[in-house]
């Protein structure tokens, strides 16, 4: 039988670590580990488990492993996501499964996964990927936890570095833009160089754009309707709704854009396909496959084509719409207004990301100290 008492040693991460023993149906002992910042908060928490476990508060001993409960989560998860959304979960799971998959649930403690995160690291795994695998495996434990399949998260403890913060993408100036829209204009597949012109002019990402069908421009409003996207899974296009509610959304359309698109529709009807059936066509339908639209990466395979050939330097397709967003800003459009037109929920993720100064506004403004000890300049 265990000795009676609780005692706090100090191990050498800082923390203290007190080891209760908790006396299971079949009359054996089973020892397990409780922290804390201080001696105190750890004799505090272990006094709480024991007394826990005392009254049958405490989840029986179970064998399940992380790899066994993630795959219940995840199935979960499919019904709310989107498929390509499930996918990167299932990925991002992945990772940490391929180091704490076969452990029990319950055996898993914190220096397991700040093991598995530094070994993760190390075989050169980036910020951002370990980062979103560790927001999953919380999820995780914080179901098992509310299910009573556990009695504590591991994952409470665990901190990574706050990644820099940068702006994401780049954005162009406007005398690339309009070397760019030339380009566009010029290039032998009206599908391609119209569909990068609504990214750069409209806003819209790329696969909102493939995902367009007639029926949802208005000519006479001079808008169109962002309905789906036309996404790449698995090195095949899918259909899928927006990125997130807020994607579902009306924009007006330039007027040189509106143009290019009007001459098109005139032009297929003129070919004597009924207005009606049309509505319902994609605008920018496949070459192979009419009945879809282009490869979701034929814009992106196009666009390096383009820079080279002008002599700009390289760019996304996404990088077109982080342009739209900043030229919207630098002409003094509202932050609210910028956001409706991307999409976004909140001005905020507009702000913080696709915010980019131009050139003239880094340049137009300037302090000269001087001005404050030369006094009053005289008036005319």
């Amino acid at each position: 039988m265990p000795k009676k008492g609780l005692k706090a040693r100090k191990r050498k991460d800082g923390r203290w670590e007190v080891r209760p023993y908790l006396r299971e149906p079949d009359g054996r002992y089973r020892r397990v580990s409780v922290f804390g910042k201080t001696a105190e908060e750890a004799l505090r928490k272990a006094r709480e488990l024991v007394a826990q476990h005392e009254k049958g508060l405490l989840p029986a001993k179970s064998a399940a492993t992380l790899a066994a409960f993630a795959e219940g989560w995840l199935a979960r998860k499919r019904a709310t996501l989107a498929p390509k959304t499930f996918v990167n979960y299932q990925r991002e799971v992945g990772y940490l499964l391929a180091h704490l998959g076969e452990k029990r649930l319950q055996a898993i403690r914190p220096a397991d996964i700040r093991e598995a995160l530094d070994r993760m690291a190390a075989q050169g795994l980036g910020p951002r990927a370990i980062r979103k695998a560790l927001t999953h495996l919380r999820a995780i434990f914080r179901e098992a936890l509310a299910l009573e399949v556990v009695h504590r998260d591991p994952t409470a403890s665990i901190r990574l570095e706050a990644p820099t913060r940068r702006t994401a993408g780049r954005t162009l100036e406007p005398h690339e833009v309009a070397a760019l829209l030339q380009a566009l204009d010029a290039w032998p597949t009206w599908e391609v160089g119209t569909a990068l012109r609504l990214c750069l002019a409209v806003g819209l990402r790329p696969g909102e754009a493939l995902g367009l069908k007639w029926g949802d421009l208005d000519f006479r409003a001079g808008t169109l309707a962002v309905r789906r996207a036309w996404t790449n899974l698995g090195g095949k296009g899918l259909l899928t709704a927006p990125k997130t509610p807020s994607s579902l959304r009306t924009i007006p359309v330039p007027p040189k854009t509106l143009e290019h698109l009007r001459a098109r529709w005139e032009a297929l009807v003129e070919t004597g396909m009924d207005p009606l059936d049309l509505r319902e066509a994609w605008v920018f339908p496949s070459a192979k496959d009419p009945s879809q639209p282009l490869n979701p990466h034929s814009l992106a395979h196009a666009l390096r084509k383009i820079v080279a050939r002008v002599g700009l330097p390289p760019i996304r397709p996404h990088d077109l719409r982080h342009t739209f967003a900043s030229m919207l800003l630098a002409e003094g459009a509202p932050p609210e207004v910028v956001a409706a037109r991307l999409g976004h929920a909140r001005p905020s993720i507009t702000l913080d990301i696709y915010r980019h100064l131009l050139a003239r506004e880094r340049e137009a403004w300037t302090f000269d100290p001087e001005d404050l000890v030369a006094g009053p300049r005289p008036q005319a």
